[in-house]
């Protein structure tokens, strides 16, 4: 069951409470309460005392500018990123402290310590300036989860070009599209990796993207896979990683950033067809991560912490990259999935590497959930400390099953509310100080001002719901969506008003003010913790020859949160079939990728419209899900959804 089928007062009636441990409250990073209230009462000063943790090259003039809605942190001041990952660290004994313990899917190994990782990201910074890499200019990065991997995000870093790292599991047209809409110079790649025992061929994607893009000059290549996947090699324009490093130096002179300056962009889904170039700054954005991962996950000097995440997703970004390197700590990372080649392999791996912390997403607990608890049984998950929750809400259910079957009963959780917009984590529990209830993210953090507020904008009294907002800048948060800073002001900050940051999820609280997270309330799914458009998907189809018309919708799926379902209208004289079905979600995946496939596929003669052409998907969503029909009288024509209802009932 998802969340999302409980009636919401069946949520806010949650009586389960845990409180924190004993042993965590004495130990925890945080554990005095009042600090919700100082930073409440003075945020620039909490803030200001916060971003201390860093290593400064200059310090800043003023904490905040806030020109509603542009925000400008740590003004003057002067840093980087890679410095405060690692140098800092290299300088004294956490030097041959391990940074990343990696496997690969077939089984390899490799730790990376911190002067390991230090020493390679410095030769791969040279490497890329070596190319002609600039400080400004954009890379993007294609790649499997790999050691190159965060060692490219770092190398970005230390020169200042801001990187874009799109999912390999992204198909060639819209890799194309963000590189393009980047402007990107250079491509970092692999000729493939592995998923549950096959090839991604990466490069060949890579090679079809790039026939549409003149931005780029050189393409880096990761020797993964070898001669179980030959690649084209372009003389002229590709140059293998291994090859690159030889006989450059390994240090490379960090480049002072203004906190302003870009550190990224990351491209994440809206409600139209277009991906929006999210972009995040490198003072503010480094403090986000770095400090909500000491105080979220508690982070302790001998942690070995796991997420779970593609570093291809912001979740990757904030907590495998650069919040858990910026505070020394050790991290996991695999590149296969939770199931290959058994259902056991990330409990294996727990136990192997004695893994304290690790951060996951409901869907992947729902799944394994469902493959049943002998697996995780087989093995020793006493090392684990404390467990996290990340993507989308968290059913009750899975919460009480990852709590019990995962954590032995002795492991808080954290539910962990935020976006790629907003950088790092902003609702979630402090686990030596809150007392939770499955299903709920809590309250937000020190220093995060949120409210759920009615279509007034008006706040909501506990005990209520409406839309989740942000009432106040906070230092990790994005600067605009890279070249349409119109867009970012409309999509985040008209609804409400300018000081006024709109999530797009719904959300109630209960009598006791915990927040509960119930989703999106705009055009865009959430697809096994991934945001998808409707409108991507829609124009795939309708890109398909034969498609007139398409509608499509996500609907409740017990593992995956939401499932796509696609209502399409067929040119006439084209039949749909069985083998209709099949071609149009494999065209969905060539040219979005395999996330957005649909899981099913219904032919209608007409979709169901308002008057003014609008297409109805609320009404197809009650279709899908078995609900009555809600009101009809807006459309056009009543008995199209009628017909509709009946042949899906019948199909």
């Amino acid at each position: 069951m998802n969340r999302s089928d409980q009636p919401i007062e069946a949520l806010l009636d949650e009586e389960r409470l845990f409180p924190p441990p004993e042993e965590c409250s004495r130990s925890a990073n945080i554990a005095d309460p009042d600090i919700y209230q100082r930073a409440a009462k003075d945020p620039e000063a909490y803030w200001a005392q916060a971003a201390e943790s860093l290593e400064w090259m200059r310090k800043w003039d003023r904490v905040l500018d806030w020109n509603p809605p542009i925000a400008q942190w740590f003004v003057g001041g002067k840093l980087n990123v890679s410095v405060n990952c690692l140098d800092r660290h290299v300088r004294g004994w956490r030097r041959n402290k391990a940074a990343f313990i990696w496997e690969g899917e077939p089984g390899e190994e490799r730790v990376l310590t911190f002067a390991d990782l230090y020493r390679e990201v410095n030769r791969f910074a040279n490497a890329m300036k070596r190319l002609g890499v600039q400080k400004g200019d954009r890379v993007t990065i294609y790649m499997p989860m790999i050691p190159e991997l965060p060692i490219a995000l770092l190398a970005c870093a230390r020169i200042g070009a801001p990187h874009s790292v799109v999912f390999g599991g992204f198909s060639a047209e819209s890799l194309r599209d963000r590189i393009n809409d980047a402007q990107s110079k250079l491509v970092i790649t692999a000729d493939g990796s592995y998923r549950r025992g096959q090839i991604v061929p990466l490069k060949r994607n890579v090679d079809a993207a790039l026939k549409d893009c003149p931005c780029v000059e050189k393409v880096v290549m990761v020797r993964r896979i070898g001669d179980a996947a030959p690649v084209a090699v372009d003389e002229t324009r590709d140059v293998w990683w291994h090859r690159a490093v030889e006989n450059v130096p390994a240090w490379c002179e960090p480049e002072p950033m203004d906190s302003e300056d870009p550190l990224f962009i990351l491209y994440t889904s809206g409600t139209t067809a277009k991906p929006k170039g999210i972009l995040h700054t490198t003072g503010g954005y480094i403090l986000g991560a770095s400090l909500t991962h000491k105080w979220v996950f508690d982070a302790k000097e001998e942690d070995v912490y796991w997420c779970s995440a593609d570093i291809g997703w912001v979740t990757g970004h904030s907590y495998i990259v650069y919040g858990p390197l910026a505070n020394g700590t050790t991290g996991v990372l695999y590149e296969g999935s939770p199931d290959w080649p058994d259902k056991d392999r990330w409990w294996a791996m727990v136990a192997k590497y004695g893994v304290n912390v690790f951060y996951t997403a409901p869907t992947a607990i729902r799944a394994v959930m469902k493959w049943g608890e002998s697996y995780p049984a087989k093995h020793d998950l006493s090392t684990l400390r404390l467990l996290g929750s990340v993507g989308e809400p968290i059913n009750p259910e899975a919460w009480m099953w990852y709590h019990e079957k995962i954590g032995q009963g002795r492991c808080p959780i954290v539910d962990t509310w935020w976006q790629t917009e907003t950088g790092s984590i902003m609702i979630s529990p402090l686990p030596g100080l809150t007392t939770t209830k499955p299903g709920s993210a809590t309250f937000p953090l020190p220093g995060i001002d949120a409210d759920v507020v009615d279509e007034a904008g008006n706040s909501v009294p506990l005990g209520g719901g409406g839309y989740l907002v942000l009432k106040s800048p906070w230092p990790s948060m994005a600067r605009t969506i890279y070249g349409d800073p119109k867009r970012y002001e409309e999509t985040y900050w008209q609804r409400f008003g300018k000081n006024v940051y709109f999530a797009g999820d719904g959300c109630k609280r209960d009598e006791e003010g915990y927040f509960w997270l119930l989703g999106r309330v705009d055009d865009v799914m959430n697809i096994s913790g991934h945001r998808l458009s409707t409108m991507e998907v829609e124009s795939a189809l309708v890109d398909h020859q034969e498609v007139a018309e398409a509608a499509v919708i996500g609907k409740k799926d017990d593992i995956k949160g939401e499932a796509i379902a696609a209502f399409v209208t067929l040119k006439e004289g084209a039949e749909g079939n069985a083998g209709k079905v099949d071609e149009l979600k494999k065209h969905v995946v060539r040219k979005i990728g395999p996330i957005a496939r649909p899981q099913s596929v219904y032919f209608t003669a007409e979709l169901p419209k308002t008057r003014s052409g609008k297409i109805m998907r609320r009404l197809l969503r009650d279709i899908a899900e078995g609900r009555a029909l809600g009101d009809t009288t807006t459309l056009a024509d009543a008995t199209v959804v009628a017909k509709l209802k009946s042949q899906y009932e019948e199909g």
